[in-house]
């Protein structure tokens, strides 16, 4: 009896699963029309309040109320994840990281969308892939993101440098204005969350690996490229041009380490760049690339989608705020008032914005040469068991051997948990 009642229970979830992998492509919105909200993450937010009383003078009927998340990813995600499994109807618009499209759609949390309602063939390349699970379009790509190396320009002028393109020569040049200038190296985002898992999948993406295959379903990581990766870190941390106070940066911390001359060297996000232009550190700062073993290396593809909860009450209302804020003119505020990357490749190629923002060309070239994170709606448990392995190493708790053994190992067990 116990088991008849447990193959029923498999096959319902099954078909539940079938449901959705077959849900209809046409837009599952209603005609709800009404005030609505955008939840989405605080570290995207600073610029956004002209852009929104543009929406909402021209519809107050549809008001769009700005509902501010915590900064870090995973607490954005936690938060988002209680209010929809309780399947409240408070946040319409959802600003979501583009890994977690399979995880909400997966759930149900999400709803399809018309694709001919968005001008996706104008969006850069591999941009939309993350808005895509099962072949559905089920948000769209408002901004794009790829990680950067931010330099003191300044310093290397003096000491007679080129900005670092090897894994070698940021090693040699951090250890050098580390010492002759008395400041950090170089740093990244190091605190055990979700920043530390892109930090890592892009040194092993750099040294020519990955982690999981792009379904998910198996473990590639190798040992070379994964411990070569870590070893580039712990190393950094051991001989102390990575400082100790790094292991507890997210983005804000190093973006304002860097900011304020208390480093030489940072990885981070391209929105850095604009309050660095309004700081003393004015005329003094570049980007490039990230470095790899032996060039430039690859970033992880970032950015955030826009989404419309299943449970909003105002689903047509929604979608019209995400055609309007994913149109043109408010990607292009997006980068000249926020220092983010829009989605439309067009901008890239603006003289006007050009002059303005130097490092479009490169960041174009990252974005474009970025590597996606896998695609599985178990991604949050990966991603916490990378952060949690790679965190012991750089806290010189465990060998770089056996923190890669050991993170093969605990990677294939969620793989196997997560069906």
């Amino acid at each position: 009896m116990i088991r008849r009642a447990l193959a029923l229970l498999v096959t319902l979830l099954v078909a539940g699963c079938a449901r959705l992998a077959d849900a209809p492509a046409e837009p599952a919105q209603g005609t709800g029309v009404g005030p609505i909200t955008l939840a989405i993450g605080r570290d995207t937010t600073s610029y956004l309040k002209p852009l929104l009383d543009r929406w909402n003078r021209a519809r107050p009927a549809e008001r769009v109320t700005l509902l501010e998340l915590p900064e870090a990813a995973d607490e954005q995600r936690a938060q988002m994840v209680a209010n929809l499994q309780a399947r409240s109807d408070v946040y319409d618009v959802l600003g979501l990281d583009v890994v977690w499209t399979a995880e909400f759609a997966e759930a149900g949390w999400i709803v399809p969308l018309d694709r001919s309602l968005f001008p996706l063939d104008k969006m850069l390349s591999g941009v939309v892939d993350t808005a895509i699970y099962r072949g559905k379009l089920w948000a769209v790509p408002y901004l794009s993101n790829a990680g950067l190396l931010y330099y003191r320009s300044d310093l290397l002028e003096k000491e007679g440098l080129k900005p670092p393109r090897t894994w070698e020569e940021l090693r040699e040049q951090a250890k050098l204005l580390s010492a002759e200038y008395g400041i950090g190296g170089y740093a990244g985002q190091f605190l055990p969350y979700e920043g530390l898992t892109v930090n890592f999948t892009e040194a092993v993406a750099s040294a020519g690996g990955s982690i999981l295959s792009p379904d998910a379903r198996r473990v590639t990581m190798d040992f070379d490229s994964a411990s070569a990766a870590l070893g580039f870190l712990v190393d950094g941390v051991k001989e102390g041009w990575i400082p100790r106070e790094a292991l507890t940066y997210k983005e804000e911390e190093s973006r304002l380490a860097f900011q304020e001359g208390r480093l030489a060297f940072a990885r981070n996000w391209p929105h850095a760049y604009g309050p660095a232009t309004r700081s003393e550190l004015a005329g003094r700062f570049g980007v490039t690339r990230l470095p790899g073993p032996d060039g430039p290396g690859s970033s992880t593809l970032g950015g955030t989608n826009l989404a419309i909860s299943a449970y909003s009450k105002h689903q047509k209302s929604a979608l019209d705020f995400i055609r309007f804020f994913t149109g043109y003119e408010i990607q292009r505020l997006v980068l000249t008032e926020g220092s983010f990357p829009p989605v439309l490749a067009e901008l890239y190629e603006d003289p006007e914005l050009i002059k303005r923002f130097p490092y479009l060309p490169v960041l174009k070239e990252a974005i474009l040469t970025a590597r996606p994170r896998p695609v599985t709606a178990n991604y949050n448990q990966v991603s916490l068991v990378i952060s949690s392995a790679v965190s012991d190493a750089l806290n010189l708790t465990k060998s770089v051997d056996e923190t890669i053994a050991d993170l093969k190992r605990e990677l294939g067990e969620v793989i196997q948990l997560g069906g």
